[in-house]
């Protein structure tokens, strides 16, 4: 198939058209406009005029050409198969001028040439067929894609809405019936915090000196430390008595050379001398006091509202006076706790899992209130132990502390006059056939037990009719009475150098009052 294109962007003066066929060179033609039929024709072809008025259709060229009164092609050209129909005239067109010029003499010529070229449109048809389809495949998709909506409503919308309008209905029905609630309350300050802030002031440092005898290098200087609990604005402290009893002699006389000191929290660097006031080795209580005036005492609590799981924070001074006012937090982990800190000695205590570490000793235990519930005591340290510490409970230790400041020893304590030898037992009591009870190992002079014939050797067997085997035993019986109360006590005293020939007594003993 021929083609031919006007190349006239480099050659715009001069036109000419050129073959470009695959299998013919092109031939370069020019045309200086002439319409004369004696014009010259292009180099390298030879054209004869075609018989104008023949009407052989081997002779009639094909395609887009209008030979008709020699006139150029214009208009759309439609071809009715004898002629060509044309619209509206033109001027001639230079570029197929040789059409009115030159006719060829045969068809097939005019086929070979570069100028041939041959096409064929159908009659164009309406728009409505076209658009069927389209219609029919729009239509088909929104079907499908609607089904699809509304089954998945169906199936996972409907349900849904079911659900919610049901618990609706529920939540309408709970409201209408009464609803315990417990309500916790989440701040971003901790509470914690409030308490340090309000306890912190009234908890001080105590700095113990004192001299101790060694057998290899003579008399030393030590010291220790602990904390204290400001009960009173003029200066009274209470502690425990273990924090201080290596200053003390006997009774509320300090040793000679000792000397015990105060740090208030808010001035660091000045010290203030204590005195003892009173002190019980019973309880591990002692109360000391400075001179000073418009202290911040602590608020007192009420131990014996304590339940398990509350809120308790220790404060204190663990390590050294260096740690002063460390803030320590936990929970009141049991109640009414008994621990043996002596041979002799049983504390009823609060368990906490509040840090409590030496230092704190003396220190306040404190609740969500910011009230002093308990005095940070002991705390059991043996490997593979962890958050077990212990507090006097405060309604004890105010009671201690209101005698101790009052006068100066636990006032009405029942005091029997006997010590005891804590060798003798059960063991050595079966070895030499004696029964098990409590040796006495001392009778204090001019005592209830002194003046109603209790001696030294007797063994204590029952008191007030209670067989008693322990110490523990022995206090826990003798305290449900009172200084001045009459009991009776039962000993057996050994006659002779066997124990077997001994004999068993009944003593009537009036209590007296233990002052120390």
């Amino acid at each position: 198939m021929n083609e031919f294109r006007r190349d006239d962007q480099n050659n715009p003066n001069n036109q000419s058209w050129q073959n470009h066929s695959s299998d013919q060179n092109p031939v370069s033609q020019n045309y200086s406009g002439s319409n004369d039929a004696g014009s010259q024709s292009p180099s390298g072809s030879n054209y004869a005029q075609p018989n104008s008025g023949s009407n052989d259709p081997e002779q009639r060229p094909s395609g887009n050409v209008n030979y008709q009164n020699n006139q150029p092609y214009s208009g759309n050209p439609y071809y009715t198969g004898s002629q060509y129909y044309s619209g509206n005239q033109q001027q001639p067109n230079p570029y197929y001028s040789y059409y009115s010029q030159k006719q060829q003499p045969e068809v097939d010529e005019l086929k070979t040439s570069s100028f041939y070229s041959e096409r064929y449109e159908k009659p164009h048809k309406g728009k409505m067929r076209e658009m069927i389809v389209p219609l029919l495949i729009v239509a088909l998709l929104s079907s499908v894609l609607g089904g699809a909506f509304v089954g998945a409503w169906f199936q996972f919308g409907a349900p849904k809405l079911v659900d919610t309008t049901q618990a609706v209905e529920d939540n309408s029905d709970l409201m209408a019936e009464p609803v315990k609630q417990i309500e916790i309350i989440d701040k971003t300050d901790s509470p914690v915090t409030a308490i340090a802030e309000k306890v912190s002031p009234s908890i001080v440092g105590i700095q113990v000196n004192y001299r101790m005898q060694d057998w290899w290098f003579g008399v030393q200087d030590t010291s220790g430390s602990g904390s204290g609990i400001i009960i009173r604005s003029d200066g009274y402290i209470l502690t425990n008595n273990h924090v201080i009893e290596s200053a003390m002699e006997t009774g509320s006389k300090m040793a000679q050379g000792a000397s015990i000191k105060v740090i208030l929290p808010n001035q660091m660097d000045e010290t203030y001398s204590a005195t003892v006031v009173g002190r019980d080795e019973k309880t591990d209580l002692a109360i000391i006091k400075i001179d000073l005036t418009e202290l911040p005492a602590a608020d007192l609590g009420n131990s014996d509202e304590l339940k398990v799981g509350e809120l308790a924070v220790a404060i204190g001074n663990p390590g050294g006076l260096e740690f002063m006012g460390s803030v320590t937090s936990g929970i009141i982990s049991g109640l009414n706790r008994v621990v043996q800190v002596s041979e002799t000695q049983e504390l009823k205590v609060i368990q906490t899992d509040a840090a409590i570490n030496p230092g704190n000793s003396g220190g306040a235990l404190v609740n969500s209130r910011g009230e002093v519930i308990g005095v940070n005591t002991v705390k059991i340290s043996a490997t593979g132990y962890e958050g077990l510490g212990f507090a006097i409970p405060i309604n004890v230790a105010k009671e201690i502390a209101d005698s101790l400041m009052s006068d100066g020893y636990v006032k009405g304590r029942p005091q029997l006059g006997v010590s005891i030898d804590p060798r003798y037992t059960e063991e050595i009591a079966k070895r030499n056939n004696a029964p098990m009870g409590l040796l006495v190992g001392e009778v204090i002079p001019i005592s209830g037990a002194y003046n109603a014939g209790v001696k030294t050797g007797d063994i204590i067997t029952e008191f007030n009719g209670v067989a008693i085997k322990s110490f523990n035993e022995l206090e826990a019986e003798k305290n449900k009475f009172k200084a001045g109360d009459t009991i009776k006590l039962k000993v057996y005293r050994i006659t002779s150098m066997e124990p077997l020939e001994g004999e068993y007594l009944t003593l009537e003993v009036t209590l007296g009052e233990d002052k120390d």
